[in-house]
């Protein structure tokens, strides 16, 4: 099982410290991965982030952290189709000829209208350009002269350079809909879903089993980015945490599992959406999540932001070594 973080590039606590220093500090203390998320025109999380708009671009936040860092791998959770796939092809291959093969593409289909009326592309439908984007850039990563025309992109005799180190760049679908999940055995490489409970978790994955072997293809990585917060007890890690607005977000979500009682109603019927506890009660978290199935796991600490450094001291020193 592998471990990330997911950046503070978003936000008030977004700077160039806390993601440089931070990336470094990550990839010392073993971590695998760290990760990013994407808009155009951000507007946050009321559930779950500041009012501040301040975004940093997820891909030259990527090539920056890439730069002074030497092998933690750099994912996306996820880009969203705003940018023409060939402009995402040059930026990709450009990243991994600067610091190497590690780069991982995580596409979603976005949540926001506003980000797509912006460029005048609001009557498209994203999900089929998230479709579109995993066909291109398989493509011009591999081949010379490509045409392609499917009714959203259209372009003749396209050559990108500089092609990825390796020939491609793992692409996973990010999301939790049982759509999200047919899709990444369909044209994806990996599967990875921000909040969502672990019974919903553990019925998409035994659908993903089942696809997978009914189209001969192979099981997509299995990832989540859990919304974290570890403290010396549970009860002060809990502070820290939105849990009306947990609640709230789980009872509207379509499509999930709910708890005996019907409803989303305590701390407990979140288990999965929430990672929070000291770090014993973290690992044994995290531990559900294996058992389920999960192989890249991506603590989100937007909720600690303001103690960034203190929280990857804590999961580096006191949870990363029993998980391992």
């Amino acid at each position: 099982m592998k471990f990330g973080l997911l950046l503070p590039h978003f936000g008030e606590h977004a700077s160039k410290e806390n993601l440089l220093q931070g990336a470094k500090r990550a990839e010392e203390l073993g971590f695998d991965s760290v990760w990013v998320r994407d808009h155009l025109v951000f507007e946050p999380h009321g559930e779950m982030e500041k009012p501040n708009r301040t975004f940093y671009d997820a891909l030259t936040t990527l090539t920056a952290i890439g730069a002074v860092t030497e092998r933690i791998q750099l994912g996306t959770g996820s880009l969203i189709p705003f940018r023409h796939p060939l402009v995402t092809a040059l930026m990709a291959g450009t990243i991994t000829q600067l610091v190497g093969n590690r780069l991982i593409l995580g596409f979603g289909a976005g949540t926001f209208d506003h980000e797509f009326d912006a460029i005048e592309w609001g009557g498209r439908d994203r999900v089929e350009m998230v479709r579109s984007n995993a066909e291109i850039l398989r493509r011009v990563f591999t081949e010379n002269d490509v045409s392609y025309d499917d009714g959203i992109f259209k372009f003749n005799d396209v050559t990108i350079e500089p092609k990825p180190v390796g020939g491609r760049v793992p692409f996973w679908y990010c999301g939790a809909t049982p759509r999200s999940a047919r899709l990444a055995v369909e044209f994806c490489d990996g599967w990875m879903p921000g909040r969502i409970g672990l019974g919903t978790m553990e019925k998409r994955i035994q659908t993903m089993k089942e696809l997978s072997s009914e189209q001969n293809k192979p099981m997509p990585t299995i990832a989540v980015i859990p919304p974290t917060s570890i403290e010396s007890s549970r009860e002060e890690a809990l502070k820290d945490v939105n849990i009306p607005g947990l609640l709230a977000w789980a009872n509207k979500a379509k499509f999930t599992v709910k708890p005996p009682s019907g409803s989303f109603e305590t701390v407990d019927d979140l288990a999965g959406q929430l990672i929070a506890g000291n770090p014993d009660e973290a690992v044994a978290q995290v531990e559900q999540f294996r058992e389920v199935g999960v192989e890249h796991l991506v603590f989100d600490f937007r909720f600690k932001f303001d103690r960034w450094f203190e929280q990857i001291e804590l999961l580096g020193t006191e949870v990363l070594p029993k998980l391992r």
